[in-house]
């Protein structure tokens, strides 16, 4: 891995399988994680939102990250998603990540709560303190209702461990200065990747590389051995699918393991409420996205 990519250049925040009964389907869990580093990925993002992580045990994460560990955990980096808004599950999660034994930890803004800039400074530390793993922290206001500010990256910059960011605020600039400050940006947002790489980023956190890896990785290359007109027209040639799977209301989990169904990866396409499998219109206008972006 480069220096200042310290997981890799691209990552997809992985799905998690079901069965039928609703119970965790850990081979069908790794399956995706081998699809995943089979198509391009440098790591997997274990139990984040589109792992559907509200919605799972600590018991059950710990399950999961030891599958995709066994998985690929030899060629590829893991990350464990331990964002919670609860600052002692997420001090669990943790612990419970480095002793299976992962690379690193995707710590969340607190979602709901809303704390202010002390809350999350104290949230972030707390967690830090419980482990020795390297942190990338997330930022995505959308989804947490909270935006980090640049003086809470800043005073937590005095954790060695606190590496990175997944960067999903929107706000593309700001980049440069979480550079200078000495993080390592990953984008979180797959149609904004090629402005977050231009002011400094180092790679992308995916959902569209379930279906997408080979392209997105070469998307990312072609940015960073400086041939920017590769990399847009890469981008340019996956625009179909940066909107069938994140730009309609019901997407992420849902979207993705429907791509994972269409590619023959998972043999269904179900999720934990509150969410609901795509319907079969759904399904249609998802297949027409990949499919016009060349992707079946």
């Amino acid at each position: 891995m480069s220096s200042d990519a310290p997981f890799g250049r691209l990552l997809t925040a992985m799905a998690t399988a079901f069965h039928e009964d609703g119970s965790v389907d850990l081979d069908a869990t790794a399956a995706i994680a081998v699809h995943l580093v089979d198509h391009g990925n440098d790591g997997v993002v274990v139990s984040g939102t589109t792992g559907e992580s509200p919605t799972t045990s600590v018991a059950e994460d710990g399950e999961i990250l030891r599958a995709v560990q066994d998985a690929v955990g030899d060629r590829a980096s893991v990350i464990a998603g331990v964002g919670t808004n609860a600052t002692a599950h997420s001090v669990e999660l943790a612990r419970q990540a480095e002793k299976v034994g992962v690379d690193g930890v995707l710590l969340v803004t607190p979602y709901y709560n809303k704390p202010g800039q002390v809350g999350l400074r104290h949230h972030f530390a707390t967690v830090a303190e419980a482990t020795d793993l390297p942190v990338m922290l997330y930022d995505v206001p959308a989804r947490s209702a909270s935006l980090i500010e640049l003086e809470t990256y800043e005073a937590m910059r005095r954790y060695d461990h606190v590496v990175s960011v997944k960067e999903a605020s929107g706000l593309l600039a700001r980049t440069a200065q979480l550079v200078d400050l000495g993080y390592s940006v990953y984008s979180g947002d797959d149609v904004n990747t090629l402005g977050y790489l231009a002011y400094g980023g180092v790679g992308l956190v995916s959902v569209v590389a379930h279906a997408a890896g080979p392209q997105l990785a070469s998307m990312v290359a072609a940015w960073v051995r400086g041939d920017h007109a590769e990399a847009l027209r890469i981008h340019t040639s996956l625009i179909p699918a940066f909107d069938a799977v994140m730009g309609v209301p019901n997407y992420g989990a849902t979207t993705a393991k429907a791509a994972l169904e269409l590619l023959g990866v998972l043999d269904n396409r179900r999720v934990r409420g509150p969410l609901v499998a795509l319907d079969d219109d759904e399904v249609s206008a998802l297949r027409a996205g990949l499919a016009a972006a060349g992707l079946l």
